[in-house]
C-alpha cells in the first residue's frame, strides 16, 4: 500500500510565484529519493466556514493563500528513509522559504480508496476531515459508493486517504484543524479533474444528485467540520 504525505501551507500572496518556482524545484528532488508522485496546488476557491476551513487550519492571515498538496511514496519505510537522506543532502535548504513553515500541517496517510482511471489533471478539490475511528469501514463503503457520483461528472479520480501518522503542532496541526475528537481519525482526501471548467460543470451536476444520493449514503462523519476547497495544479 502506498504512503502519501499530506500538507497544507499559508503563501503570502506576493510569493505565490516565487512558491511554484520552489514547488517545481522540489518536485524531482523528492522523486531522486523514492517518491512516486509529487503535487502542489493553489488555492482558486476555497470558501470560508462558520465553523472550520482552509484558512484557519493555518491560520492564514489576511493577503495568505492557501496551498495543499501530497508526495506519493511507496510505503512509509522508503518515506522515512529518504526523509533522513534528504536531511543530510546539502541540496536540502530550507532557509529561505516562500511560506511560514511553522504554520504549516502534515501528516501521514494511507490511501483507503482510490477510484477513478487517473490520468492528466490540472485541477483539484482538497478536503480535511475528522472521522469516527471506528467508523472506519463504514467511511470506506461511503466514500466508494459516492465516488461514481463524481467520476460519471467529469473527475478522473477520488482518493480518500487514513491518518496513520498525523502528529500534533506547537501552531497549528491536522487534528486542530478539523477539530478533532480523541475517538476520530484525521482524513485527506482529493478529486482530480481536468481543468477547472470541468470541476465547475461536474460540480453543479453533482450538487443536482447530491441530495437524493445523501439520502441512501447518509456521511459517516460531522460534515460541518470538513473543510474544503478548489485549487489549481501549479507542480507535479
Amino acid at each position: 500500500m502506498s504512503y502519501v504525505m499530506g500538507c497544507v501551507i499559508p503563501v503570502e500572496g506576493p510569493n505565490r510565484e516565487r512558491f511554484v518556482e520552489q514547488a517545481k524545484k522540489a518536485a524531482p528532488f523528492f522523486r531522486e529519493f523514492g517518491a512516486t508522485s509529487v503535487i502542489d496546488a493553489v488555492g482558486d476557491d476555497v470558501p470560508k466556514g462558520e465553523v472550520t476551513d482552509f484558512y484557519r487550519s493555518v491560520a492564514a492571515k489576511d493577503d495568505e493563500l492557501i496551498a495543499f498538496g501530497w508526495i506519493v511514496w511507496p510505503d512509509k519505510v522508503t518515506k522515512d528513509a529518504a526523509e533522513t537522506a534528504m536531511m543530510a543532502d546539502p541540496r536540502m535548504d530550507m532557509s529561505d522559504m516562500a511560506f511560514d513553515g511553522q504554520r504549516m500541517i502534515f501528516g501521514g496517510f494511507e490511501p483507503v480508496v482510490d477510484e477513478g482511471p487517473g490520468g492528466a489533471f490540472g485541477y483539484v478539490d482538497g478536503f480535511v476531515l475528522a472521522v469516527p475511528t471506528g467508523n472506519q469501514d463504514v467511511f470506506v463503503q461511503h466514500s466508494r459508493a459516492a465516488a461514481p457520483l463524481f467520476l460519471r461528472n467529469g473527475a478522473t479520480r477520488h482518493v480518500e486517504c487514513w491518518g496513520v501518522d498525523v502528529p500534533g503542532g506547537k501552531v497549528t496541526d491536522f487534528a486542530r484543524a478539523v477539530k478533532a475528537r480523541p475517538d476520530e481519525t484525521v482524513c485527506f482526501s482529493w478529486i482530480e479533474w481536468p481543468d477547472k471548467a470541468t470541476r465547475v460543470a461536474g460540480q453543479k451536476a453533482v450538487f443536482a444528485e447530491m441530495e437524493e444520493a445523501m439520502a441512501d449514503n447518509p456521511m459517516p462523519f460531522e460534515g460541518k467540520r470538513m473543510i474544503f476547497g478548489g485549487f489549481d495544479v501549479v507542480s507535479r
